[in-house]
């Protein structure tokens, strides 16, 4: 390969990973899509260090290596499976480097997510799920769908505004909180800390505990740490803001 061509290839495997890692993809996902871009082209000893903040590619007998930032991060597994479509056929030489590159360039301009009303429905209709699931009783089902689908809407709008995501995350326990205490105050609910647990469970982290846990697993401890430690923080915010009303409150 002349060095453009390579630059090209590795831009391309370097896009691959990004758009994997800004989706909620697992470390080992990612470094094994790119060196399976780059084995399809003849590089079969490809190195690559990938962390949750930033990934950094080379090919076979390189001397220069490329770096690309994770400024971004959040869970869309629609677009993990495009680009593991995209990595096969490449793999099985059905795709080119430059027609990857070209689809991924696509993809990564693409909002595949579930519009905003279908993901505050999903954790209304969940929340309620979880109150029965923790075995609450079924007078207090629909104040815990209006409290859960409340405090998500308080995430995706606090988020929107701040950009701060831990900040969010608390003011949306503290707003179930705050919904819970009034539902019970009022007479509409009955238990209070299971609908507050049921609320609460559209906030919590459980596709990045479970990355972080598969990490470690398979030796990637600095991303499997970094994953854990982000997961400890948005589980002590939720925390936090549902103490802190019912400190003030109670």
């Amino acid at each position: 390969m002349k060095p453009s061509e390579e630059k090209r290839l590795v831009e391309a495997c370097l896009l691959a990973g990004k758009i994997l890692m800004q989706c909620g993809a697992e470390t080992y996902r990612v470094e094994d899509t790119m060196m399976r871009m780059a084995a399809a082209c003849g590089f079969y000893e490809s190195q690559s260090y990938v962390t949750p903040t930033g990934i950094i590619f080379s090919l076979e007998d390189s001397d220069s290596s490329q770096f690309v930032r994770i400024s971004q991060r959040g869970t869309d597994l629609e677009k993990i499976a495009r680009v593991n479509h995209i990595s096969r056929k490449m793999a099985e030489g059905e795709l080119g480097y430059r027609e990857a590159f070209q689809s991924l360039k696509k993809l990564e301009r693409e909002n595949l997510s579930f519009p905003i009303w279908v993901q505050i429905l999903a954790a209304t209709i969940s929340t309620g799920s979880f109150l029965i699931m923790f075995k609450g009783v079924w007078s207090d089902y629909v104040p815990a769908m209006l409290i859960g689908g409340a405090g998500f809407s308080a995430l995706l709008i606090i988020h929107n505004q701040t950009k701060v995501k831990f900040f969010a995350e608390f003011m949306a326990a503290f707003v179930v909180a705050l919904l819970s205490l009034i539902f019970i105050r009022t007479g509409l609910g009955k238990q209070l800390d299971v609908i507050i647990i049921a609320s609460v469970m559209p906030l919590v982290p459980g596709l990045l505990i479970t990355n972080a846990i598969r990490d470690l697993m398979a030796g990637h401890f600095v991303s499997g740490l970094s994953k854990g430690a982000e997961a400890f923080l948005t589980a002590f915010a939720i925390g936090a803001g549902v103490a802190v009303v019912l400190t003030l409150w109670l």
